[in-house]
C-alpha cells in the first residue's frame, strides 16, 4: 500500500499548520493499493523519538476499506478516533520539546481482515496488538518536525 500527503513528502518537514506550533490541523492523507480482501482500515501516527518512549498522536480504526483519503482529520462513519497519548480522541499534532532535534512522525495505514470494534479508551498497546492480529497489508509515511 502507498500512503502519501499532498502537504509534505515522505521524509520531509511537516508544515507548521499541522503541529502544536500552528493550528494543529490533521494533515490531508491519500492512499492506494488497498487489497480487495480488506474489510477495514486503521491509521496510527506515532513519534518514536519522544523522550518517554513512543508517543501516539492519532489512532483511527474501522475506516471503510474503500476510503482512499482523509481531509481535515474527520473520518467517515463508521470509523472512530481512539484515545491518543495526550489522553484525547482525535489528532494531536507534532509537539516535540523545544530544542530537541526534529522528531520523526510515522503515519501507518493498515488494511485489516476485519473491523476492530475497539472501545474508545483502548490503550495504544492494545490497539497495536489488535492490528497485529488482523493486518494483511500496510503503508507508511514519515514526516519530520522540530521547534
Amino acid at each position: 500500500m502507498t500512503l502519501r500527503s499532498p502537504a509534505f513528502a515522505d521524509g520531509g518537514t511537516i508544515p507548521i499548520v499541522y503541529t502544536c506550533a500552528g493550528r494543529g490541523l490533521a494533515p490531508p492523507l491519500r492512499w492506494s493499493g488497498v487489497p480487495a480482501s480488506a474489510r477495514a482500515l486503521a491509521l496510527v501516527m506515532e513519534d518514536p523519538d519522544a523522550p518517554g518512549g513512543t508517543f501516539v498522536h492519532w489512532v483511527l480504526v474501522d475506516l471503510p476499506p474503500r476510503t482512499a483519503a482523509l481531509r481535515g482529520g474527520a473520518p467517515p462513519p463508521p470509523a472512530r478516533a481512539l484515545e491518543n497519548s495526550f489522553g484525547e480522541r482525535g489528532y494531536g499534532g507534532p509537539c516535540p520539546p523545544e530544542g530537541d532535534r526534529p522528531h520523526h512522525y510515522v503515519f501507518r495505514l493498515y488494511a485489516l481482515d476485519a473491523p476492530l470494534r475497539l472501545a474508545a479508551s483502548t490503550s495504544p498497546g492494545d490497539v497495536r496488538a489488535a492490528i497485529g492480529r488482523h493486518a494483511i497489508a500496510s503503508g507508511r509515511l514519515t514526516g519530520r518536525f522540530g521547534r
